[in-house]
C-alpha cells in the first residue's frame, strides 16, 4: 500500500524541480555583472557557485521583489562569504525548515483523522478540513520574505543530469546543500497549491469509501457467498479476496464474481441502489438488481470515478506553465519525483513482460490450476506459502493475537526483534510510531520532524485484526521504519527519506513477504526461495502492465485536454484493453479485458503506481544483498544512507544500479528448480 499520498504530494508541492522562467528579463544583464564583481571580491565561495545562484535569483525576481538595486542589494548582504559561513546558515535552516514543514504535516495528520481512521461521526465539513493544506503558502511566503532568494543564492539547483554525472563525487555535506537547492524552483501559487490538493483529498476520499457490500453479491441460483455484514475496498480489498480464494471452497465461482464486479467498477455501471439500502442484492455477471428475488430497474452509478481523475489532471494542468523546463507533470514526475525518466521506467517494464519467462511462468500455473488461466489470474497467488492455509484458518491466528489496534501497536517491537533487531533499537524505532484503525485499506504517513510520529494505518474489524489487515499492516509497517530511519538517522535533514517512494515501498514488501513467518509459521518447504522468486515475478508482470495503463491515461489526458468524464472512462477502457491485447491476451489467450484499468492509484494518485513495479525490482536486488548477512544491520544502514539519486543510492546500497535482468534471470532458474523439485516429490510419494 502506498506511503499516505497526501504527504507526500504537498512535500512535492514545495520540493518541486524546475526554474521557472517568469519575468527573467526584470534583472538587467549590466545589474547581475555588478553583483557578481560585488560579491566575487569579498567572497571565498567558487565563482561558478556564486554565478549560478546569483543568475538563477535573477531567474526567478519580479517587479513585485524590488527594483534591480534592491536585486543587487539582497545578493550582496545575504551571499556567503567564507564555506564556514555557508554551513552555519545550511544548519540554520535545517532547523527551521523542519519545524515549519514538520507542524504543517502534524496539521494535515490531525485534520485528516476524521476521515482517515474509524470511530469518528461523518460531518459535512470533515471533506472541507481534509482539503485544507497547510502548506499552500509555504513558497509564496518564502519568496515574499525573501527567505527562497536567500536559499537559491546560496543553494542553487542542480539538474537531474548534473546530479547523476557528479553525485558519487559530493560529500554528505554537498549533497544536503544540493538537495536544499530543490526546494524553491519555481513559483507556483498558494491558489494552485490548493486546488491540486484539494482535488487529491477529495478523490482520497472517495476511493477511501468506495466499499462492495459482499454479502449482496449472487451467485448461480441466487446463492450467496459472503457475510452480509462483510464489505472490501475497491480495489485493494477484492484484488486480496481474489488471492484468498485459490485455497477456499467454491473459491473459482468466488473469484469470477469479484472480477465481474471489478469490470463494472471500471464501467462505472454498478446501480447505486447497493450501496444505498440493505434491500437490494446483485448479480455481477449481468448487472442485474434484485429486490428479493424479483428484478428490478437499477439506477447507473454516476462515473464519479473518472471525474475525480479529471479534477487531478486539471488541477496538475494548471500548474504546468510555472514549469516551462518540463513539458507536463507526466515529465515532471519521473525526472524529478522518481529522478528515473518515463522512457527507461517503461523500457525497464516492457523488458520484464516481454521476456520469455512470463509464458513458462503462466504454463506453470495453468498446471496448478488444472484449467486455462483467467484474467483475474494475474493476481495468482499460489505461489505464497500462505495460498497452501485456508483464510478463516489465518484470520482465526490474527484477530486472535490482535484483537484491536492497540494490540498490533504493542507487538511492533517484537515484530523487529523477530526480525534481528537488538530490544532496545526495536523500542526505540517504534517508539516514533503510532497505529491507528483505518477507514480505507491502509496507508504509512511518516513524520517530517525528529518529534512527531509516523503513522500506520491498516483496517481494524470489531472483531479484530484478519489476515487481510494484519498483511497490510506488516506492510506499512516496513513503511514506518523505513521513514524512522531516514528521518532520524541520515546526515542532514533536507537528505532525509529515499530517492523516491519505490525505495520504501522495497523494504515494506520484504517486511510483507515475512508476514507469515513473523505469525511463527515458517515454511519448510524447500522451494520457498525459487517460489518467492516465481511469485515476485508474476506481481511484477501483472503491476508493470498497470502502471503502463496508467502512464499512457495521463498521455492521452495531455493529448485530449478538454475531455469530459465520459470521454476519459471510455479512454481508460480503451488503453487497458489494448495493454493487455499488447503483453497479455498472447499468455491468456483472452483478449480485450479491461482489468488492468481497476487500480484506485490511477485515481487519487497521481501516476504513483510505477512506484510500486520499481519496488518490487530494487526489493528483489535488496534481498539478494541481505542473504546471509545482518538483517537489522544492513536496513539501519541502507536506510541511513539519504535521498541521493536512484542509481548512486543503489550503488551505494547494494552494490549494482536498477535492473530487472536479475530477477528474469533468476526466474529462468527458479521454474526449472521448482518443476525438478515437484517432480521429485511425487517420486518421493510413490
Amino acid at each position: 500500500m502506498k506511503p499516505y499520498l497526501l504527504a507526500i504530494i504537498m512535500l512535492s508541492l514545495v520540493t518541486t524541480h524546475t526554474m521557472a522562467d517568469t519575468n527573467s528579463d526584470f534583472v538587467s544583464d549590466r545589474t547581475i555583472s555588478n553583483t557578481l564583481s560585488k560579491i566575487y571580491k569579498k567572497s571565498e565561495i567558487s565563482n561558478k557557485i556564486v554565478e549560478r545562484g546569483v543568475r538563477q535569483v535573477a531567474k526567478l525576481w519580479q517587479p513585485s521583489d524590488g527594483t534591480n538595486e534592491d536585486f543587487l542589494n539582497l545578493c550582496e548582504t545575504y551571499s556567503c562569504r567564507t564555506k564556514a559561513d555557508k554551513q552555519k546558515l545550511f544548519e540554520r535552516i535545517e532547523v527551521h525548515f523542519e519545524t515549519i514543514l514538520g507542524y504543517n504535516n502534524l496539521i494535515s495528520m490531525v485534520l485528516l483523522r476524521p476521515v482517515h481512521v474509524t470511530g469518528y461521526e461523518s460531518l459535512k465539513i470533515d471533506d472541507i478540513f481534509s482539503a485544507y493544506n497547510p502548506n499552500a503558502n509555504f513558497n509564496d511566503d518564502m519568496f515574499k520574505n525573501k527567505i527562497a532568494f536567500i536559499v537559491i543564492l546560496n543553494f542553487p539547483y542542480y539538474t537531474l543530469e548534473e546530479k547523476m554525472a557528479n553525485g558519487d563525487k559530493w560529500t554528505e555535506q554537498e549533497w544536503g546543500y544540493v538537495r536544499l537547492g530543490d526546494i524553491f524552483t519555481s513559483r507556483v501559487t498558494a491558489e494552485i497549491n490548493q486546488q491540486i490538493n484539494t482535488a487529491t483529498a477529495q478523490a482520497d476520499n472517495y476511493i477511501s469509501n468506495y466499499n462492495i457490500p459482499m454479502g449482496k453479491l449472487l451467485g448461480p441460483q441466487f446463492v450467496r457467498y459472503w457475510p452480509w455484514d462483510m464489505k472490501l475496498i475497491s480495489h485493494w480489498g477484492l484484488r486480496d479476496e481474489i488471492k484468498a480464494q485459490y485455497a477456499s471452497t467454491n473459491g473459482y465461482e468466488k473469484q469470477k464474481l469479484i472480477y465481474h464486479t471489478m469490470l463494472h467498477i471500471i464501467k462505472q455501471d454498478i446501480p447505486v441502489e447497493l450501496f444505498e439500502t440493505n434491500d437490494y442484492y446483485w448479480h455481477a455477471p449481468s448487472n442485474a438488481i434484485y429486490l428479493a428475488e424479483i428484478e428490478v430497474v437499477g439506477t447507473p452509478d454516476k462515473n464519479l470515478r473518472y471525474q475525480h481523475l479529471l479534477n487531478i489532471f486539471q488541477a496538475m494542468k494548471n500548474s504546468d506553465p510555472y514549469y516551462p523546463n518540463y513539458e507536463n507533470y507526466i515529465e515532471r514526475k519521473f525526472n524529478t519525483d522518481l529522478e528515473i525518466p518515463v522512457e527507461e521506467v517503461e523500457k525497464l517494464f516492457t523488458t520484464l513482460i516481454t521476456s520469455p519467462q512470463v509464458k513458462e511462468v503462466a504454463q506453470m500455473i495453468s498446471k496448478r490450476l488444472g484449467r486455462k488461466l483467467q484474467p483475474f489470474d494475474i493476481w495468482y497467488d499460489g505461489f505464497k506459502t500462505r495460498s497452501n492455509y485456508d483464510p478463516a484458518y489465518l484470520d482465526s491466528i490474527t484477530k486472535s493475537k490482535y484483537p484491536t489496534h492497540e494490540a498490533f501497536e504493542k507487538d511492533l517491537p517484537n515484530i523487529l526483534i523477530k526480525l534481528g533487531y537488538t530490544p532496545e533499537r526495536a523500542k526505540e524505532i517504534c517508539s516514533h510510531i503510532t497505529v491507528d484503525p483505518s477507514v480505507g485499506a491502509g496507508h504509512a504517513w511518516g513524520a517530517e520532524m525528529k518529534s512527531a510520529h509516523s503513522l500506520l494505518r491498516t483496517r481494524v474489524s470489531a472483531n479484530g485484526m484478519d489476515y487481510k489487515g494484519y498483511n497490510i499492516g506488516v506492510h506499512e509497517f516496513g513503511h514506518n521504519v523505513e521513514q524512522t530511519i531516514s528521518l532520524h538517522d541520515v546526515p542532514n535533514y533536507f537528505l532525509h527519506g529515499v530517492p523516491n517512494t519505490a525505495f520504501t515501498e522495497a523494504l515494506a514488501f520484504t517486511f510483507q513477504g515475512k508476514d507469515l513467518e513473523l505469525l511463527g509459521i515458517p515454511s519448510e518447504d524447500s522451494l520457498t526461495e525459487a517460489l518467492n522468486t516465481l511469485d515476485l515475478f508474476w506481481g511484477c508482470y501483472e503491476i508493470m502492465g498497470v502502471s503502463l495503463v496508467d502512464i499512457k491515461v495521463w498521455q492521452w489526458m495531455y493529448s485530449h485536454p478538454q475531455a469530459n468524464a465520459n470521454e476519459l472512462k471510455d479512454a481508460v477502457i480503451q488503453i487497458a484493453k489494448d495493454v493487455w491485447n499488447q503483453y497479455y491476451a498472447p499468455v491468456f489467450g483472452i483478449k480485450d479485458t479491461p482489468i488492468l484499468a481497476i487500480y484506485s492509484h490511477m485515481i487519487d494518485a497521481p501516476l504513483y503506481l510505477s512506484a510500486y513495479p520499481i519496488g518490487h525490482i530494487i526489493d528483489f536486488q535488496l534481498e539478494n544483498y541481505l542473504k546471509g548477512k545482518d538483517l537489522a544491520q544492513e536496513i539501519d544502514r541502507i536506510f541511513a544512507i539519504g535521498r541521493l539519486t536512484p542509481d548512486l543510492w543503489m550503488q551505494k546500497a547494494v552494490g549494482e544500479k536498477i535492473s530487472v535482468q536479475p530477477l528474469i534471470t533468476a526466474t529462468g532458474e527458479a521454474v526449472v528448480k521448482v518443476k525438478e523439485g515437484e517432480k521429485a516429490k511425487k517420486r518421493n510419494k510413490k
